[in-house]
């Protein structure tokens, strides 16, 4: 059975086809930055960076007095039974009382559990931050994926145009030798049974090509026009073991995982304190119907004897998370360094293949060429050539398919780093600031000039 194999053209560069002008073609790095400004991937995990950088703003507001307006209309009806000697008289009463007043009531001491809330919840807002730039990884590593694909069908198109002009080559030289009486009709139908699977590798091909080209779009934000060669890889560590201590330091994975385990500690904290009093204060002004004025001020000291051991259990709940999350941290570290070691693998292993390929590619085109100039001679048949021609197409598309994978390989080494970055990898563009909303919302702003400086700093972010 026929293999189907990625091909590209023998004289086509590493997965580069053929460019314009420098200043038309769209080039690896300006893909990256299209995908990095239209992701709605992105676009989300901002969003719901956002609503975790509230979560700050509502455990901050729980530190100050809650102040209320209350308007209160009360009407009330009673019959009345009263006695005058032997007379027993009957009468309705009615009342309609109204109230205006203002009360406020302020937690004043409750052994630091408010505090320890907004101390985990900005730990949270900085987990969630590491998961947006996890995000950011991917989406750019899914762009350079997109971009060498889409080069590599375009090769590979390229490549079985050529492939059928040889083929039709060799289908005429076969058509003549056979009216000459050199070889026989078996000859003529091999050549076009090969030319039939030709144009058939052809329509297979400008098919790939059509979805690599989707996924460029999905990918990327817009379809690709005229793609630049391939630059030169980036950089990545001198050994496998030194880019596996980068990761374990650097890696977006890993950063969360120690800011999840940081909030758990802080919630045992918290439930632990939950289990002492609170201490509060409160006070009301109120003005009724009649013109009667009315203040207090008052303390109280509130402590749980008995919650039918709700409080026990959240704190042992508390407990097995915290110790749930330091079990995540540690297998995150174990996957992250898996990941550098595949992908440092898949980098050797393409390499090495791409040294062996080179070796068969020359061998496979030293085969072909002899294999038909013997046929031109006799000795050998037009099955011979096109079997020698199917040999030297698939030693070149090997050797390209691993440099396809090389190329991918080395972005896979950088991310699982934690290094595939717009800001790593320089790309000169402005990034999305995770701290401005955070610094407009932290003190729970309600109106005022706090509040028109977070309408400022929504639009500045594309968020009226």
């Amino acid at each position: 059975m026929r293999k189907f194999r990625l091909l590209a053209g023998a004289t086509c560069s590493a997965l580069a086809i053929l460019a314009s002008t420098a200043g038309q073609a769209e080039t690896l790095a300006d893909a990256l930055i299209s995908a990095y400004r239209s992701s709605n991937l992105l676009d989300q995990n901002r969003a719901l960076l956002r609503a975790t950088d509230e979560d700050v703003a509502i455990a901050v507001a729980a530190l100050r007095p809650v102040v209320q307006f209350v308007a209160d209309s009360r009407y009330d009806f009673q019959r009345v039974h009263q006695s005058f000697g032997d007379q027993q008289v009957r009468f309705n009463e009615e009342t309609l009382t109204s109230t205006l007043g203002i009360t406020a009531s302020m937690t004043l001491y409750d052994f630091g559990r408010n505090a320890l809330a907004v101390e985990a919840a900005k730990e949270n807002v900085l987990a969630t931050r590491e998961a947006l730039v996890s995000v950011e990884q991917d989406v750019l590593l899914d762009a350079v994926d997109a971009y060498v694909r889409v080069q590599l069908a375009q090769a590979i198109v390229d490549l079985r145009n050529n492939n059928l002009g040889l083929i039709e080559q060799e289908l005429q030289a076969a058509q003549d030798r056979f009216d000459v009486g050199e070889v026989t009709r078996t000859d003529v139908a091999q050549a076009q049974a090969a030319l039939a699977a030709s144009q058939s590798d052809l329509t297979a091909a400008e098919g790939d090509l059509v979805v690599a080209r989707e996924a460029y779009k999905a990918a990327i934000g817009h379809y690709p026009e005229n793609l630049a060669p391939l630059p030169a890889a980036p950089k990545t560590a001198p050994s496998v073991e030194a880019a596996r201590q980068v990761a374990l330091r650097t890696h977006p994975q890993v950063r969360q995982a120690q800011r999840q385990v940081a909030a758990a500690d802080l919630n045992v904290a918290r439930a632990k304190a939950s289990m002492k009093p609170t201490l509060s204060g409160d006070a009301s002004a109120g003005l009724d119907n009649e013109g009667q004025e009315s203040a207090s001020v008052g303390l109280s000291l509130r402590h749980t004897l008995y919650a039918g051991g709700e409080l026990s259990a959240l704190y042992r709940q508390s407990l097995a998370n915290r110790d749930a999350q330091k079990a995540n941290l540690l297998q995150t570290g174990v996957l992250v360094a898996e990941n550098v070691g595949n992908a440092w693998s898949t980098v050797d292993v393409a390499t090495a293949a791409i040294a062996a390929g080179d070796e068969e590619v020359r061998a496979a085109r030293t085969a072909f060429e002899g294999v038909r100039e013997e046929a031109t001679l006799g000795a050998r048949t037009t099955l011979d050539v096109l079997n020698a021609e199917q040999d030297l197409l698939d030693a070149q598309a090997d050797r390209l398919t691993f440099e396809a994978q090389r190329y991918l390989g080395i972005y896979q080494v950088l991310a699982s780093m934690g290094l595939l970055t717009v800001e790593h990898l320089n790309l000169g563009i402005p990034t999305y600031d995770p701290a401005a909303y955070y610094n407009a919302v932290k003190h729970a702003p309600a109106t005022s000039a706090q509040g028109r400086k977070l309408d400022r700093v929504m639009q500045s972010i594309g968020r009226n």
